[in-house]
């Protein structure tokens, strides 16, 4: 295997969880600029990814650089859990539990008819615990000082909400989406549509566009098959 970062790579990487998208971005131009011995080589990545979360992230390298929004506009796949029952501020295991509510009205059919609602187009309200921009201040800034903003609402599409699982309080989901959706928002507003609450547990990306998670790597294999064709 050959690389040539300079006119550009495709690099599909498993993230792990506790990973910020940018965490991998920066090892990976580390271990590039070690191993070529240049540190102008460009990497950047299609489509952040929570901390919480883990999954597919397309590296581009060099002039590949370059199609980074043809990627990112690409239809997304995620695979998740959510917890039926309760909401944190964050809508996931950031944040502490700030609200419970009432699961005993909730069975599979609920919850698989519920889910289906969601399918089509709609608008969605971000998180206010996400890296959109607010005046040149990240919103999770603000959020974390308990600083009050409103966040515009975001027109998506999703293609399909299917549960995969049911073990109550925690479900399993599949869903196939648009770029900028939110998924928290998602848990959030489908515990709302329960007469409940929910808040996301895990997530794991699975595609991009024609990328599958199936073919990726972890930044850590990746090391290894630089050095082993650098003889490092």
């Amino acid at each position: 295997m050959e690389f040539d970062f300079k006119n550009g790579e495709i690099l599909l990487i498993n993230k792990h969880v506790n990973w910020t998208s940018f965490d991998v971005v920066k090892k990976i131009r580390n271990t590039i600029s070690r191993a070529t011995g240049s540190k102008k080589v460009k990497v950047g990545h299609a489509g952040t990814l929570d901390p919480l979360a883990s999954g597919l992230l397309v590296i581009c390298t060099g002039k590949y650089t370059k199609r980074i929004n043809e990627f990112q506009n690409q239809d997304k796949e995620y695979t998740g859990t959510l917890y039926i029952g309760a909401t944190t501020p964050s809508f996931d295991g950031e944040t502490e539990t700030d609200q419970r509510f009432a699961t005993s009205h909730i069975d599979e059919n609920l919850l698989k008819q519920t889910a289906k609602l969601f399918e089509g187009d709609q608008l969605q309200i971000p998180p206010s615990f996400s890296a959109i921009n607010i005046n040149g201040m990240r919103a999770y800034h603000k959020a974390r000082n308990k600083e009050k903003f409103d966040l515009p609402p975001r027109r998506i599409h999703i293609q399909s909400f299917e549960i995969t699982r049911i073990e109550m309080p925690v479900v399993g989901f599949k869903i196939s989406c648009s770029k900028g959706t939110y998924i928290r928002s998602l848990a959030r507003d489908y515990g709302t549509a329960l007469d409940s609450g929910a808040y996301l547990t895990s997530l794991t990306r699975t595609r991009i566009g024609s990328f599958f998670l199936a073919d990726a790597i972890s930044v850590e294999e990746f090391e290894f098959q630089i050095r082993s064709l650098e003889g490092l």
